[in-house]
């Protein structure tokens, strides 16, 4: 954060303080323990000085700039800013709210969630899907960039592309009161070859980093079946294509084998959820080099209280007969996945429940064997890389400065994710503990 100078400013019949900002450029990182995204273990003794947004060096003894000021992070792990690459910031818990309600009012209700996000550690963000007809995810990311709203970095899928009847076509949920809406609810469907071409030029079009579509049916929609798939072979090949033609990547929500290979074989660069696959289907996503991202957190929530009835009094009954249904398969596939050597990816599917809940994917992932290592690449290095964002994910010279830090070690306790309490976003400070080092404490 920069220091605040009050200057004065007089008009007609006024005379009002305005705050002008300073803007430190230059820090000095030190005193805690440097996880640097990468490495089996965080190093002690090392210090990270950060200029102009940048990581600017990585070392013992660094000498910045006289001005510069020192961050004192002792009894702290400092590791890179996490990416969560499956995220809904427009879409409430309770989705039949969030497919009734105002793209606007939508937006708004994101602004504390960008907000909370980034307060959390999450630097970036790869939304997948809004609830309407309008772009609202394109122009919160644009906000974001331009400064206007505080929150990640975004990439964005606008809508899910889908078939009707299937996982993006909530139509089926009118009642008296809402007919006349089916087209807002069917969202992006598309069927056969030549409209799916057509609405993925559409969502190029307006501006979307990545294509997501539905390649099998899902468990928080009415209608449709987890296990089986959405779009032929032909469809999905369509739709990868199309968008690799215009230079987007495509992933897929999906939670069968059958969904899954097909979406493999089309090309998708990750696949979304994947918690029905089997040993088999995850050695073709590894073998293919494909990113899978498990969404661990509210898969194994639900299926693990599936007999909880308080817990379920204020979710949809068709909800829980699906985790019902397919209990034994979600809990056995979360086994094979922690015995496979795909690479996993980091993503919450918040939105589905509260954001600021997102950082509980990481002992979701270790409480399913996965290790704390593995479970931190995901959100850092392994998360940058399947994003391709090639400056983030690593605390290494020359990379942009995202950087968080918690108190203690999530290596050997990973809920201190959930402790986060030091935030910088291309070298701005956003969040700090308190009593963490002042301005002009830096070496000449």
């Amino acid at each position: 954060m920069g220091r605040h100078a009050l200057a004065w400013v007089s008009g007609p019949g006024s005379c009002r303080p305005v705050r002008e900002v300073v803007r430190v450029t230059a820090f000095l990182i030190s005193g805690a323990s440097v996880w640097d995204g990468l490495a089996d273990a965080p190093a002690q003794g090392l210090e990270v000085w950060v200029e102009d947004g940048r990581v600017r060096a990585v070392g013992a003894d660094l000498s910045p700039p006289p001005d510069a000021e020192t961050v004192d992070l002792t009894g702290h792990t400092l590791t890179p800013g996490f990416i969560d690459c499956h995220t809904h910031v427009a879409i409430q818990p309770d989705i039949l709210r969030s497919l009734v309600g105002s793209s606007a009012a939508a937006a708004l209700r994101a602004v504390p969630v960008l907000r909370s996000l980034l307060a959390g550690g999450f630097t970036t963000i790869r939304d997948l899907t809004c609830a309407d007809v309008a772009y609202t995810t394109l122009d919160l990311r644009d906000a974001v960039a331009a400064g206007l709203v505080e929150g990640p970095r975004m990439l964005v899928a606008p809508h899910l592309i889908s078939a009707r009847g299937g996982h993006g076509d909530f139509s089926g949920v009118l009642d008296d009161q809402r007919q006349g809406r089916e087209r807002v609810l069917e969202m992006a469907a598309a069927d056969g070859p030549d409209e799916i071409r057509t609405r993925v030029r559409e969502e190029v079009r307006a501006g979307a980093d990545w294509i997501k579509f539905a390649a099998s049916g899902g468990f928080s929609s009415p209608s449709d079946d987890p296990s089986r798939p959405a779009y032929s072979q032909e469809e999905m090949d369509t739709l990868v294509a199309t968008a690799a033609d215009l230079g987007v990547p495509a992933t897929p929500h999906v939670y069968s084998d059958e969904g899954v290979q097909r979406a493999v074989r089309a090309g998708v660069r990750s696949v979304e959820h994947g918690n029905l696959a089997s040993a088999g289907t995850l050695a073709m996503i590894e073998e293919a080099g494909v990113f899978l991202i498990p969404t661990l957190y509210t898969i194994l929530a639900d299926a693990r209280r599936v007999d909880d009835d308080a817990y379920w009094s204020t979710r949809p009954p068709y909800k829980r007969r699906k985790f019902r249904q397919f209990h034994d398969a979600l809990l056995a596939a979360a086994e094979h996945l922690a015995a496979s050597d795909v690479r996993i990816a980091f993503g919450t599917d918040a939105g589905m429940f509260p954001h600021a809940e997102n950082w509980r994917e990481f002992p979701a992932l270790v409480s399913a064997g996965i290790s704390p290592l593995r479970a931190l690449k995901a959100a850092t290095s392994v998360a940058a890389e399947l994003l391709r964002l090639d400056d983030l994910g690593v605390i290494a010279e020359g990379r942009t400065a995202d950087l968080v830090a918690m108190p203690g070690d999530p290596f050997s306790d990973i809920e201190a994710t959930g402790r986060v309490d030091f935030v910088m976003k291309a070298g701005v400070i956003h969040h700090r503990p308190p009593r963490s080092g002042g301005r002009g404490s830096g070496r000449g």
